[in-house]
């Protein structure tokens, strides 16, 4: 039987820098050993795609009213297509090695039910790639070399077994807010979170917002917004990469290791159950002091009061 089902909703295929980023990433899953590729959705070039790189293709995905896909209905297609222990949902601008096959094993052999995710490395890249040779060896040399770790804000893969995640609100995919949601769903219900950053590296092609309206970040969205909402409100989409509760290092499980993020995060939470009779922006103010530090300038430099 196969190990793992990767899926995804990508972007439209019409802007040629989203094409091209888009389709190394899905070339780069069908790639590895032991994996099943599925694309979900009907946005234009996407059966095109499907059919180029010979990947199945469900276009009958559920949209809400401004017609972005589901993530529920995109796992439940998946569920429904894929005959696999794991699942993983993957943002289709996202490059992936042997690695990520060899991780997700290990850990579905060692543990029940769990979430693995990990930090991505961005990069530049504007061209087709060519998937010949130790394509591996020299992406991961180019990423050293050029690319930046990303913060453990954001997560751009998710895996999981077949029987977690089998309600979930519907949100928005490539809106903020269900990633977060995600992690806290699995803290909810003492799965484990396992961090594989140290034995995985994943590759995030950068690209613009232009598929966006007025080509900005999705943060301030109306999407986000109603993704926030249907999380259970702002505490439940604070969470990162940072509250994993277990770390995939050498191939071994252990404790995360120590690092400033994950003790202010600490703290943070703690505060939270602390001050959990103060309303949500009061607690917000008092357990994110650096947020509004930064806020609070921001409105002074604007009305020239600042320095």
């Amino acid at each position: 039987m196969t190990l793992l089902t990767l899926f995804s909703s990508p972007k439209p295929f019409t802007d040629p820098h989203i094409n091209i980023i888009q389709r190394n990433a899905i070339e780069s899953w069908t790639k590895l050993d032991d994996v099943t590729v599925i694309q979900l959705g009907d946005e234009e070039g996407e059966a095109e795609a499907a059919r180029d790189l010979g990947v199945l293709h469900l276009p009958n995905v559920m949209l809400n009213e401004k017609g972005t896909p589901l993530i529920s209905s995109m796992l439940a297609l998946a569920r429904e297509h894929g005959n696999t222990p794991l699942f993983g949902i993957i943002n289709a601008d996202i490059l992936v090695m042997d690695d990520i096959v060899e991780a997700s094993r290990r850990v579905h052999e060692r543990l029940d039910q769990f979430v693995l995710l990990g930090q991505r490395w961005d990069l530049d890249v504007t061209q087709p790639m060519e998937f010949a040779g130790d394509w591996q060896s020299q992406l991961r040399e180019k990423a050293l070399r050029d690319g930046e770790l990303h913060r453990p804000a954001g997560s751009d893969y998710f895996i999981f077994p077949r029987d977690c995640y089998a309600d979930i609100p519907n949100f928005a995919i490539g809106r903020a807010g269900w990633d977060n949601w995600f992690i806290y769903k699995a803290r909810a219900e003492k799965w484990d979170v396992v961090d594989a950053t140290p034995d995985v590296m994943i590759v995030h092609q950068n690209h613009d917002y232009r598929h966006l309206a007025g080509g900005q970040i999705h943060y301030s969205a109306p999407e986000t917004k109603k993704n926030t909402e249907m999380a259970g409100g702002v505490v439940q989409t604070r969470y990162t990469i940072l509250d994993a509760t277990k770390q995939l290092r050498d191939g071994k499980i252990t404790r995360p290791r120590a690092t400033s993020g994950r003790f202010w995060r600490g703290v943070e939470l703690f505060l939270r159950k602390m001050l959990f009779f103060l309303p949500e922006k009061r607690v917000e103010m008092l357990v994110r002091p650096k947020r509004w530090a930064k806020l609070l300038r921001k409105c002074f430099t604007r009305t020239g009061t600042g320095a």
